[in-house]
């Protein structure tokens, strides 16, 4: 089960390899070490968290809207872990659990939950270590080869991850018009605070915090998930 579940885990190794490649240059390019970049890939594991806390850091932000803004983004993995607790065999004790928690992400909840069976700790291991392997090793590559080259090209190179957040927003935005509703919303918010005064009062924490809750709420009134549809796609 362990090499079933690293075979698994090989392509999402991959994608992340090239991600954190790219917040490895950003975190050199704002001042961080490179040893100091790795360690919150290999603590952290989440992309979104860690690029917004990264601004926040760099911009000498406060611990409490860090903090904020990491629990707004980062909320999902919560919900994500109770739903694949239901998946959990015998084997995933509460310790067990506490670690497996540490690696649930996006791409290791939804293999996770594919399965036809039950999901066992020996499974998860081998699920989550390709994972964490890529996100830090990217991270760490990232941070030398961006300490090394000149600021423009790393500055440059940075543009990836804007695509990379593209690509993971057009896929259900072609399919569910509430998340088009919900990312007009969003980018129309982080503009009216950019170019009014207000954006010189609020700090690029508060601004993620803002922004992210307004937009859900108005994803969550005007397009909520119907209860029947949730049940279905679980069954």
């Amino acid at each position: 089960m362990f090499k079933k579940g690293l075979n698994d885990g090989i392509a999402i190794a991959l994608g992340y390899l090239s991600v954190s490649f790219t917040f490895g240059l950003i975190a050199v390019s704002g001042g961080l070490s490179p040893i100091q970049a790795t360690l919150i890939s290999l603590l952290c594991l989440t992309s979104a968290g860690q690029f917004a806390g990264l601004d926040i850091m760099i911009a000498g932000g406060s611990l409490i809207e860090l903090a904020l803004s990491q629990l707004i983004i980062n909320l999902r993995y919560s919900l994500m872990s109770i739903s694949l607790s239901q998946k959990a065999d015998e084997s995933l004790t509460i310790p067990n659990r506490l670690l497996v928690g540490y690696g649930i992400t996006d791409e290791i909840f939804a293999v996770a939950m594919s399965k036809n069976k039950t999901v066992g700790k020996v499974y998860m291991a081998g699920l989550i270590f390709l994972p964490v392997l890529g996100w830090t090793l990217g991270t760490f590559l990232g941070a030398v080869i961006g300490s090394v080259i000149p600021p423009l090209l790393s500055e440059s190179l940075g543009i990836a991850i804007y695509a990379m957040f593209l690509a993971i927003i057009i896929p259900p935005a072609k399919e569910e018009v509430g998340i088009v509703v919900v990312l007009i919303v969003a980018i129309v918010l982080s503009c009216i605070i950019y170019y009014t005064p207000i954006s010189k009062v609020i700090t690029s924490g508060f601004k993620v915090i803002i922004v992210g809750i307004l937009a859900s709420l108005v994803g969550a009134i005007f397009f909520p998930v119907d209860e029947e549809e949730v049940s279905d796609d679980n069954a």
